[in-house]
């Protein structure tokens, strides 16, 4: 009988020994989970990252591609006669209101593909109060007056000094911030801005040079007076573009509802409406200017559709950009972008540069691209 509870005995201990290897077993097989899904994880995270690195270049690459095409669309149809009669374009409202009208339907369907996602911002309300209509028809206003300057500076300019000038925005902008905001900046902000506008007086004075050594000196001191009323023009525009700019900084931070494609949206559609008044109101025979070029050189009116929808799947690179990667990554791409944008113009269009433009050109963008350097750096500081 003892023998029998012994063997009993020894069989329930095989048994709970048994049990006890199956569980150590269970638990080691536990143990070992945790490494496949690490592992899991970082095949994830590098399919993740490789995805994201594939949307950044396809981002970079619609920013290029749209404002590219834009830029050269741009510099054709303000510049270049349509037919033998030499006539250009000058109806820039109807341009403007082309492009915001685009840019607003382009950005109301952006913004209904954003409302599709877990983010409940992008449920808010384009207009969501009186206040955020106000800033908007403000900003409307100073970007609608703001182009007619650029495009009617071009009578006097050529298109690279109205290229080089739009990226000098950093001088209105931190004006009106000094002014209006009351903000202060480091010293090597004005350093920057010192040399990006000593880069384009050089663009300018040597491009002058250039001009008088083809001309007697009645017609030198023309040109002269000329070149100045159209920087006086570019002048305007910078300064209405620091204001609209400085504006927006402004909604952004103080009204966290209001995202990109909300700005897109709400900011075109009021800036077309506005334009678009003005068209057809008795102010002005932009219209049928518009209409009688049209008709007899139907051409540009694929070239103006085109720069309209160029500029506005633009925008949307540009708000996806901003929002997903980053200011920096942004503004290393819209300066290279201006760069290319430059050298284009420069081979489309067949212009010719003297040596020290050239350096005008590199000041400016070294200036820029230092300022962007900087931000990356202070950037990587403050995520440490």
């Amino acid at each position: 009988m003892t023998q029998t509870v012994t063997r009993e005995g020894t069989l329930k201990f095989q048994n709970v020994s048994m049990n006890a290897k199956e569980q150590q077993s269970d638990r080691l097989d536990l143990k070992s989970n945790p490494i496949s899904d690490r592992e899991n994880g970082a095949e994830a995270h590098s399919a993740t990252s490789g995805n994201s690195i594939v949307s950044m270049i396809i981002c970079v690459l619609g920013i290029y591609a749209s404002f590219l095409t834009w830029a050269v669309l741009q510099e054709r149809i303000s510049t270049t006669p349509y037919g033998a009669d030499g006539r250009v374009f000058k109806a820039s409202l109807v341009i403007n209101t082309v492009q915001s009208v685009l840019a607003a339907v382009v950005g109301f369907i952006y913004l209904e593909f954003k409302k599709k996602g877990d983010d409940a911002k992008y449920n808010a309300s384009i207009f969501p109060n009186s206040k955020t209509v106000q800033q908007y028809l403000l900003v409307a206003v100073c970007q609608s007056l703001a182009s007619p300057f650029a495009y009617a500076s071009l009578s006097y300019v050529d298109y690279l000094t109205l290229l080089l000038a739009k990226s000098c925005k950093l001088l209105p902008v931190m004006t009106l911030h000094l002014t209006i905001y009351r903000r202060r900046y480091p010293l090597y902000k004005y350093m920057i801005v010192l040399a990006i506008t000593a880069g384009v007086c050089m663009f300018s004075v040597f491009h002058s040079s250039t001009k008088a050594k083809s001309a007697s000196s009645a017609a030198s001191s023309a040109s002269s007076s000329s070149s100045l009323f159209g920087f006086l023009l570019l002048g305007i525009n910078l300064f209405l573009d620091g204001f609209y700019n400085t504006t927006q900084d402004h909604m952004f931070h103080t009204n966290k509802s209001i995202t990109g494609p909300h700005m897109m949206c709400g900011l075109n559609a009021i800036s077309g409406a506005l334009t678009a008044l003005v068209l057809i109101s008795p102010f002005t025979n932009q219209l049928s200017e518009a209409i009688d070029f049209i008709s007899l050189h139907p051409r540009i009116l694929y070239d103006i559709l085109l720069f309209g929808i160029c500029g506005a799947l633009g925008q949307v690179f540009i708000f996806h950009t901003l929002e997903k990667y980053g200011s920096i990554i942004l503004v290393t791409v819209t300066v290279t972008r201006k760069m290319f944008s430059m050298l284009l113009s420069v081979i489309w269009f067949n212009h010719k540069l003297q040596l020290g433009q050239w350096a005008g050109v590199f000041l400016v963008f070294a200036g820029i691209g230092f300022e962007a350097w900087l931000k990356y750096s202070e950037k990587k500081v403050k995520t440490k």
